[in-house]
């Protein structure tokens, strides 16, 4: 794609957290990335915000896309996800959800998580 040097949040080798705007974007980036962990937070939330630096890490060290909703701003995506409490992270691989837990999980949990979808 001709755009994607220009167009920083769908860069698919991107290694920092790829904030979502919309329904479509989330679709464009599972499409684009054959493993996506989306989290699904609030900026007021506590336990997301402990998580943040643990995703940011993962993005830069691992094959994942990280997405992160805000579920204030797209409530209606959240719902879409059967999102009842944040942080609520998702996992797809290969354009399919594959898991789906609430809660701030470990580091060392989530980087299984994705390395099972990964190898």
């Amino acid at each position: 794609m001709a755009t994607e040097t220009q167009n920083d949040s769908s860069d698919p080798s991107a290694d920092e957290p790829l904030h979502i705007e919309s329904e479509a974007h989330l679709e464009d980036v599972v499409d684009d990335h054959d493993v996506v962990l989306v989290d699904f937070f609030a900026t007021w939330c506590g336990p997301c915000q402990m998580l943040e630096p643990v995703l940011e890490k993962l993005a830069a060290e691992t094959d994942a896309a990280i997405a992160k909703v805000d579920v204030d701003e797209h409530q209606q995506l959240a719902g879409a996800y059967g999102v009842r409490g944040v942080p609520t992270l998702a996992l797809f691989a290969d354009g399919e959800q594959v898991e789906q837990q609430t809660g701030a999980l470990p580091e060392d949990h989530l980087r299984d998580l994705i390395e099972r979808h990964t190898e």
